[in-house]
């Protein structure tokens, strides 16, 4: 039985984002959970939204976007600006302390710009080091540290940064402190063997399914960085991870995929 403290990681993306009433929802129960916590939270849909009002035309790889200047513009603005503002307003409704943050804050999460063979991301960050120093100083006195989906690399360059990778990355940094379980919630009851089945949650979720899974196509496009985030976590320290609606956390008996290695 391990002696360390418990933090429970919360990565909410998806609709859950772009719907008020599911949003509000959402983090009451996120602010109900005890002991420490951190929140990271994605905000895709209302970035592209953002994009198409002003003639921007978005792009997207495996489920990862193409942020070129202008597209980096959008994204700063929507994640570290309106949508990490008012995720930390109304968890301060809901008597959490939250901070927000951006990597570049506190040099909490350096990144370096993709270096891809044939693909060019643009201004898109791959995770380098997380401030874990820092971090665990903020969790100690209390804070609740809410992340976007902004990292840097130390040289002046904001960074988009998957959040999914976000959450992961600072859930293994986390893991060397404390025993972390890291939760991907979003508007799925978790990781479904037919996309159009709601009903087809995939209980368990091991390696060797996955990688049959992947080939069949039956997982694609944003599950595939997200199921790749969670086996790197499991492999580098994460003891638990679960991905699933929001209602499982605070009903233990919700349907959910459990990750395992």
């Amino acid at each position: 039985m391990s002696n360390k403290k418990i933090v429970t990681l919360v990565k909410i993306g998806g609709n859950i984002i772009d719907d008020a009433n599911e949003l509000q929802q959402f983090l009451s129960d996120f602010s109900k959970i005890e002991g420490h916590k951190v929140l990271v939270h994605g905000g895709g849909k209302s970035a592209t939204k953002m994009a198409k009002s002003i003639g921007l035309v978005p792009q997207m790889i495996d489920g990862r976007r193409i942020t070129d200047a202008a597209m980096l513009e959008v994204v700063v603005m929507i994640y570290a600006g309106q949508i990490n503002k008012e995720v930390v307003a109304q968890l301060q409704a809901n008597n959490t302390n939250a901070i927000g943050f951006s990597g570049a804050d506190g040099n909490l999460i350096q990144s370096e710009k993709r270096n891809h063979p044939t693909i060019d991301y643009g201004f898109v960050g791959d995770v380098k080091k997380v401030n874990t120093t820092l971090l665990q100083t903020l969790i100690e006195a209390g804070i609740t540290p809410v992340f976007c989906a902004i990292t840097h690399d130390k040289k002046g360059q904001l960074l988009n940064t998957n959040a999914d990778t976000i959450a992961s990355e600072l859930a293994i940094a986390l893991s060397e402190v404390y025993e972390v379980t890291l939760n991907y919630c979003f508007e799925k009851p978790g990781v479904l063997f037919d996309s159009e089945d709601d009903s087809s949650v995939i209980a368990n979720m091991n390696a060797e399914l996955y990688s049959k899974l992947k080939d069949e196509k039956a997982i694609h496009s944003g599950m595939i960085p997200k199921l790749d985030n969670c086996f790197n976590s499991l492999n580098k320290g994460v003891q638990k991870i679960r991905i699933g609606h929001h209602k499982m956390l605070k009903n233990t008996e919700t349907i959910c995929t459990t990750i395992q290695l």
